[in-house]
């Protein structure tokens, strides 16, 4: 009989003794920095005050704000508290956020240790990717029937980062991935409330406890991922076809939010970064969009703050009226009846184009006297790592203050662990 190909589980244990390429590890270091001035935001600004207290336990590893809990209850309560904002990384093929499920988990199972800060990176790019891939191999099956992949995908992710920084053996580590298929879950119907960045908490959780319950003795199915009656053939998984470790790796092509609303809105305000525009002679805007993004964030005369993150017409002409789309504070009940945004929200006309990937947007200005002007943008065009590094610093310092950002900066390019520990300490 023929050998059988290998399962993802078999690839992922494999790919599990991979060392991840500098660039992927850089990419990790800006994420990394990302995803901890998202959380620091987070616990300022989302009310989550009883969560956080009623989850903490015992234990030494940080919390974002202050005060410590076990490593478990650290993951759930950062893991959360980073995805609050919704401001996090973002992978489109993967459709998920991939840092908020597997930093969380390595950074609390790294201090419970006492791992140092580039076994942490190694471990968080490697997990990173994992869950890229798990995602891929699920498929958009598994999501467009309502399963949320930062929190599916993600806990495997997480499981696999863990399980490479303590270094289980090959056997525990399948069975860590086995008892992660019994946890991991999360659904899209808990989208627009707490629940939702509860669901990244949940699966950076799920990596700590599978990961130290296989450490343990714990055994499981020996394939509960991808084996006969395992989660992706249970969980309307399309079992696609791929390779983790084939260069160019996934996390290389993560997109980092620089709007503080729905990324479907982000290609278009991109596009209208720098539009020099006479606003008084406009007469009307013709944004085309990606078809799946008509029913996500096309809200056409919203009234709160949180309904203007999801609106084109009105991020649109924000952005033209020289607003700070980067800025959470932009979105408020207020900006949404501001007389010049309604005004220029009303000459807006917003339809899908199955031409364009979901990554891209075009933006029609029809001027007075004939005049038209076209902006398009894609974000998967290439981007430096310096331009990245200079985009991520300036969101940074938005959202917690220069003086924390530059502090961050320093802690997640640097060697010390502990460094960046006290940042999320400090809060």
């Amino acid at each position: 009989m023929a050998d059988q190909p290998p399962t993802l589980t078999d690839q992922l244990l494999k790919f599990a003794r991979t060392t991840p390429p500098q660039d992927a590890q850089a990419m990790m270091r800006l994420s990394l920095m990302d995803w901890a001035a998202c959380g620091i935001a987070g616990a300022r600004e989302a009310d989550f005050t009883d969560f956080v207290r009623a989850n903490r336990g015992g234990g030494d590893c940080t919390v974002f704000g202050g005060g410590t809990a076990g490593p478990a209850a650290a993951a759930l309560v950062n893991g959360t508290l980073s995805h609050a904002l919704d401001y996090d990384d973002t992978h489109f093929a993967h459709i998920g956020h991939p840092s908020v499920a597997v930093v969380p988990a390595v950074l609390a199972l790294a201090q419970d240790v006492g791992a140092p800060m580039e076994d942490a990176v190694h471990a968080a790019t490697l997990g990173v990717e994992a869950s890229i891939h798990v995602g891929l191999w699920l498929g958009r099956d598994h999501y467009q029937i309502g399963y949320h992949q930062t929190a599916t995908a993600g806990a495997f992710g997480a499981t696999l980062a863990c399980a490479r920084l303590l270094g289980l053996d090959k056997h525990q580590m399948r069975h860590a991935l086995g008892l992660c298929a019994s946890m991991a879950s999360g659904i899209k119907a808990q989208f627009g409330t707490m629940a939702k960045p509860l669901n990244a908490g949940l699966a950076a959780r799920t990596g700590v406890e599978a990961t130290l319950w296989g450490q343990a003795g714990m055994t499981a199915a020996a394939d509960g991922l991808a084996g006969p009656l395992g989660f992706g053939p249970t969980h309307h998984g399309t079992g696609a076809e791929v390779t983790p470790g084939k260069s160019p790796w996934q996390i290389l092509s993560i997109s980092h939010k620089f709007h503080a609303c729905c990324h479907g809105l982000h290609a278009m305000l991109e596009a209208l970064r720098d539009a020099d525009i006479d606003l008084a002679r406009i007469d009307t805007i013709r944004i085309r969009t990606h078809p799946r993004w008509m029913s996500v964030c096309n809200i056409t005369d919203p009234k709160t703050g949180l309904e203007a993150k999801f609106s084109y017409a009105q991020t649109a002409a924000m952005a033209l009226l020289g607003h700070d789309t980067g800025s959470i504070a932009s979105f408020t009940d207020a900006i949404t009846q501001d007389a010049d945004i309604t005004a220029l929200r009303a000459r807006m006309r917003v339809n899908e184009d199955a031409r364009l990937s979901e990554t891209q947007a075009e933006v029609f200005i029809s001027m007075e006297g004939r005049e038209m002007r076209r902006f398009r943008h894609d974000l998967m065009a290439p981007m430096t790592l310096d331009a990245r590094s200079a985009k991520l610093r300036s969101k940074a310092s938005a959202l917690v203050g220069q003086a924390q950002a530059d502090a961050l900066w320093q802690a997640t390019q640097g060697d010390d662990l502990a460094a960046l520990i006290s940042i999320l300490s400090a809060g």
